[in-house]
């Protein structure tokens, strides 16, 4: 085996250690509690297994053919930047939205932060 075919199959295995996280990934889909955990398995798990499996792909390419491919350069970039945001965003919205946090989950920090202004105002009613 010369150079150039170590590399292949350090790609290849690259390619195929994306699918196993993947499937990883899927399976905290599946079975984390609430919506907040299963967005971290989203985000973060599935941005590490399709950037794993583009870089393998990337390399592939690279030494097999000797094509530096731009599409799979910027696929790796924006999948990068745009995953973890939009994971961010969805725990936001369902967090202002009141959607409940797991049983155990611990202490909720923000709840005083965010929604003080409403918790008074039940007070006010209450004691009126």
């Amino acid at each position: 085996m010369n150079a150039k075919e170590i590399i292949e199959w350090g790609a290849i295995l690259l390619i195929l250690l994306g699918g196993i996280i993947s499937v990883i990934s899927a399976l905290g889909l599946i079975r984390l509690p609430d919506v907040y955990t299963r967005s971290h398995a989203a985000s973060k798990s599935s941005t590490l297994a399709v950037l794993v499996s583009l870089t393998g792909a990337f390399i592939y390419f690279w030494f097999h053919d000797g094509y530096v491919s731009i599409r799979l350069i910027l696929g790796i970039i924006f999948v990068f930047i745009t995953a973890p945001v939009a994971g961010h965003l969805i725990c936001r919205a369902a967090y202002r939205s009141r959607v409940p946090l797991a049983e155990g989950s611990g202490e909720d920090e923000l709840k005083p932060l965010l929604f003080a202004n409403e918790e008074n105002k039940e007070l006010k009613i209450d004691n009126n």
